[in-house]
């Protein structure tokens, strides 16, 4: 998308909302992701993980957040003049993600600033993430910074 295209802090409205797409979680990636950054059993070992209150193998919750994140900057932030983000607050794994499901990502504006920059303003975005089944698995909220049109 060039420039010219972009939504700047200007064009953002509270309230609006965006679908940004959906990924299916692949065992492989799983159990690679865990074994690198999150080895707990229910994460790494099958036979393990049959005897949790999980019956299965889930992702790590950091994996479900980076790929909500990859939905969320490809389905939201790069429609944007996004000049990154300070964060996320309020993270928080509702339900387990195991191999196979589908996972959605649903973005609401749901505050904007203007702050003290006069190049970029600052966003907060209500991030959801659900299942295959329209359960919640993940949900957060990202603080973004967006350029000013500056006109």
């Amino acid at each position: 998308m060039s420039e010219d295209d972009a939504r700047y802090f200007e064009d953002l409205t509270v309230g609006s909302e965006h679908d940004c797409g959906s990924v299916t979680v692949e065992k492989e990636e799983m159990l690679e992701f865990a074994e690198r950054y999150d080895p707990q059993p229910f994460h790494v070992d099958e036979d393990a993980a049959k005897e949790t209150m999980f019956g299965d193998l889930i992702a790590s919750g950091w994996l479900t957040c980076a790929l909500s994140a990859r939905l969320l900057v490809t389905g939201y932030m790069n429609d944007n003049a996004t000049l990154g983000g300070n964060g996320m607050d309020e993270v928080r794994w509702h339900q387990p993600v195991y191999a196979g499901d589908e996972l959605s990502v649903h973005v609401e504006l749901v505050d904007k600033h203007p702050g003290d920059n006069p190049a970029f303003g600052h966003t907060t975005v209500e991030v959801t993430t659900t299942n295959q089944h329209g359960e919640t698995v993940l949900s957060m909220y990202g603080l973004g910074l967006v350029k000013k049109r500056g006109d």
